[in-house]
């Protein structure tokens, strides 16, 4: 039976939306840079790819038109390399990566590329939200359109997830996160990327851009602290859970990888970082 196996990885800084580092970036250049130094990584020819899987969960507006197609021709890869675009909204990445590697596995794929990304700064304020919902559904299933701080809420309080409970987690997170870019953890996964930020003068209000290269994330608060935590308020109100310091944030960013034939990695002397088995949903 054929596997299909990861070689190389490559991602960039993970970006704090609306006022990080890429809050001006379009998803192809995010996308196509991280595909360009994973194809690099992994010391294949460009031409060599066949397909590429990108994962969106806003494929709209600056992720929209195709954005795997956009990323991999702005990557350098030949005009002969396909690309499809795949939402499952948070787990986009990963069913990108699933589809690319069955692709190997059932279709004899040699050399594919998957991978995820979001550019939630250009794309989110500006939601097409035109006869988004639909009659029947709105009236026997209208969670479908739940926002997924509420659904957090909810699965909080249907499992008796305490808010106490969450800002331990969110504060051991922040501590994990902080001393891992200390020790370095992060550093050769991540491909630095040249950007525009642009700066929002907190007493004139008035923005100019900036520019800046993001070396390493810049989501986490070293700086976090229990009685920090305490002291915000719950989103959805004093009865609820979810605050701004225990959810997650919205980011933009990006990551790819190489997925190949075991046998043609193992052929090229290739050492696998790992190796599809499976994915559950």
């Amino acid at each position: 039976m054929t596997e299909a196996v990861i070689v190389s990885t490559a991602r960039t800084p993970i970006g704090r939306a609306f006022r990080g580092a890429f809050n001006n970036t379009h998803g192809a250049v995010l996308g196509g840079h991280v595909i360009k130094h994973a194809v690099e990584r992994a010391g294949i020819d460009p031409q060599e790819v066949e397909d590429v899987v990108m994962g969106c969960g806003r494929p709209e507006g600056a992720t929209g038109k195709n954005v795997a197609r956009l990323s991999a021709i702005r990557a350098g890869l030949p005009v002969t390399t396909a690309a499809t675009t795949i939402n499952r909204f948070c787990s986009s990445g990963l069913q990108a990566i699933a589809t690319a590697a069955q692709r190997v596995i059932v279709d004899k794929v040699p050399v594919m590329v998957a991978g995820g990304v979001e550019s939630i700064s250009l794309v989110e304020k500006s939601l097409n939200q035109s006869h988004i919902e639909e009659e029947w559904l709105m009236k026997h299933k209208p969670e479908l359109w739940m926002p997924m701080i509420e659904t957090a809420d909810t699965v909080a309080g249907r499992y008796g997830i305490s808010r106490k409970a969450q800002d331990e987690y969110a504060l051991i997170s922040e501590q994990r996160t902080a001393a891992a870019q200390d020790a370095g953890r992060f550093d050769e996964e991540i491909v630095p990327l040249a950007s525009v930020k642009q700066v929002t003068d907190k007493e004139s209000c008035e923005t100019h851009d900036e520019q800046v290269t993001l070396e390493k994330d810049e989501g986490n608060r070293p700086q976090t602290s229990a009685e920090g935590l305490s002291k915000l308020e719950p989103v959805l109100g004093p009865e609820k859970w979810i605050t701004a310091g225990n959810a997650s944030q919205l980011s933009d960013g990006a990551s790819a990888c190489v997925i190949m034939d075991a046998k043609l990695a193992e052929k090229r002397g290739i050492k696998p970082l790992g190796i599809f088995r499976g994915l559950a949903v």
